[in-house]
């Protein structure tokens, strides 16, 4: 396990805690070299980012890669994606929609908004899990993240 201090966070913006708890499993399985804060909706979501509400007595920690699921109570996905990408301080941080809509405007929409990737929440565990993985490798041992977001 890498030192919490260096270790990269991954934010994930999930509502439903079986596709949360079923997501860490997975990642939990392949790699345990970063760290993992959740958001159930939002507004949840945005307080973290910016330090408030029950955040602001933690330090401040920048994640390095978020998971955003884009149907969420309250404020939702494309709300929060919008907001991360049109702020100078988040909108380096990479956002990877994760989500069951395969509707193509739900993607265009994400990719003009500043998504980095689209992933299609696969409905059955080994394509989930194919997925996951993927996701890992890709975006913690493939690309080469910014300095302010590698934890």
């Amino acid at each position: 396990m890498t030192d919490d201090a260096y270790a990269p966070l991954l934010l994930i913006i999930e509502d439903n805690d079986e596709d949360y708890e079923t997501t860490v499993r997975i990642l939990r399985k392949v790699s345990t070299q970063f760290l993992i804060q959740r958001c159930v909706h939002g507004d949840d979501a945005l307080d973290f980012l910016y330090g408030r509400e029950k955040y602001q007595s933690l330090a401040p920690r920048r994640p390095s890669v978020i998971l955003l699921d884009l149907n969420l109570p309250a404020t939702d996905g494309r709300e929060i994606l919008r907001e991360i990408k049109n702020n100078a301080s988040l909108k380096t941080i990479p956002v990877v929609v994760l989500s069951t809509s395969s509707n193509p405007i739900d993607i265009d929409t994400s990719y003009s908004h500043g998504a980095n990737s689209y992933i299609v929440k696969p409905v059955d565990l080994p394509s989930f899990s194919h997925a996951m993985q993927c996701f890992d490798e890709y975006w913690f041992h493939i690309v080469v993240l910014s300095s302010r977001d590698r934890g």
